[in-house]
């Protein structure tokens, strides 16, 4: 409520004002009357297709005027409502009949006066401006920091851009051991037979041994040492430990003490003792040197398994002093003669039917020479060549070396088949 009265919209600024519009058709100063006839239709076309007074949508146009300025003195001056009226069906900027021609802007009257606009174009209605879409940001791979909001009118930081994955880790990363670059790849089967030049070898050493039994333990020893070094160095290089001269030398001596211990006591009484003696003492001291290397876990386990079994081989080549001459004889004749049918090129099932043959026939010839059944000699040339076969497929595991075979390959088809010709020997003779 205004208590019946009507605050002035202009204040001030109004001056003295009956009221009541009235125009006269006169022209303030400075101006001659006269109008560009075009003006006029102009702008009643522009009016007649603004302005529709039958249909509710029409597009109303509000002038912006600064109200800490005063008016011009020359424009006419809105009508005021008396007390009681209302604004209905006035229009909140009604434009003055189409045949009366507006005043021409002419400059700034006064001082601090906003300018005149330009003309508008009505012909179309203008598009309404669409709220601009802000920048989202990317949702990044990984969990990370959330971007704050920012205020209206500052740009966000560009995200930093997330870590590319890297690639699984390949053979190298999980300890598989790959080619030197520009080495020759291999392909086939990794299991290579010896051959035929180290079964020769084989059959020169296991001659050795048959000669030096019978002369008795003294001279089977020095033969025996032989046999006992290429085991020692043979299993080192097989399992892909080279250098390891400390390992390898370390192994020898643990034969050479078996072989002390059987000649300085009864080895037939107390052979297994000495044997099992001298293994264990060596195996802790190798366990003492692992423990003081370096290298990873990983590496000194597998070292310390490798020393294991040669210091285990060596010493298990020394009981053939305390096995009987006979026994040696017989089982080095037949090992001999199954290692060099087995490297003759034949197919797998026929060539170990045909070295086994062979073995257990060699074991009965060489027991004819000895005195020995020939029963018994084939049973123990039969045993002598499983083992040898064994040796043999050990020592062509895992693409051999030429260094694996003449050392490996010679030496450990007599070292398994030692066993052999103890125990036949206590039995069968």
């Amino acid at each position: 409520m205004n208590d019946g009265r009507h605050e002035e919209p202009y204040g001030a600024h109004r001056g003295a004002y009956d009221g009541s519009y009235a125009y006269d058709g006169s022209y303030p100063a400075g101006q001659d009357g006269t109008y560009d006839a075009s003006y006029d239709a102009v702008y009643d076309a522009a009016y007649n297709a603004s302005y529709d007074p039958v249909s509710p949508a029409y597009d109303v146009t509000y002038e912006v005027t600064r109200a800490d300025a005063p008016p011009p003195p020359h424009l006419p001056q809105p009508p005021q409502l008396s007390q009681g009226a209302s604004w209905d069906g006035v229009l909140p900027h009604e434009a003055p009949p189409a045949h009366q021609p507006l005043p021409e802007p002419t400059g700034s009257p006064w001082p601090g006066a906003p300018g005149p606009l330009p003309p508008e174009d009505r012909s179309e209605p203008l598009p309404m401006p669409q709220p601009q879409a802000q920048p989202q940001p990317q949702p990044q791979p990984q969990p990370g920091p959330q971007p704050q909001p920012q205020p209206y009118g500052v740009q966000a930081p560009a995200p930093a851009p997330a870590p590319q994955p890297q690639p699984g880790p390949g053979p190298e990363a999980v300890g598989v051991p790959s080619a030197p670059s520009g080495a020759r790849q291999r392909t086939g089967s990794p299991i290579i037979a010896p051959g035929l030049q180290p079964a020769a070898v084989t059959t020169v050493l296991a001659a050795l041994l048959a000669v030096t039994a019978p002369l008795g333990q003294s001279a089977l020893a020095g033969a025996l040492v032989l046999l006992q070094a290429l085991t020692a160095a043979g299993w080192y290089r097989l399992n892909g430990m080279w250098p390891a001269r400390q390992g390898i030398a370390l192994a020898f001596v643990a034969g050479l003490s078996a072989d002390a211990g059987l000649l300085l006591t009864d080895g037939s009484a107390n052979a297994p003792t000495v044997l099992l003696g001298a293994a264990g003492v060596w195996c802790v001291l190798s366990l003492v040197l692992q423990l003081r290397n370096n290298s990873s876990p990983d590496e000194r386990l597998y070292a310390l398994t490798a020393g294991f079994a040669a210091i285990g081989l060596t010493v298990l080549a020394a009981g053939l002093l305390p096995t009987e001459p006979d026994a040696v004889t017989v089982g080095a004749a037949a090992v001999a003669v199954g290692a060099l049918v087995r490297a003759v090129p034949l197919p797998g099932p026929v060539s170990v039917l045909f070295a086994l043959a062979a073995a257990a026939g060699a074991g009965a010839a060489t027991g004819q020479l000895t005195g020995v059944d020939t029963v018994t000699g084939a049973l123990t040339g039969l045993g002598a060549g499983v083992c040898a076969l064994l040796g043999l497929r050990v020592a062509s595991y895992d693409w051999p070396s030429r260094f694996v075979h003449m050392t490996a390959g010679v030496a450990l088809p007599l070292t398994l088949a030692t066993p052999a010709l103890y125990l036949l020997g206590r039995t069968l003779l």
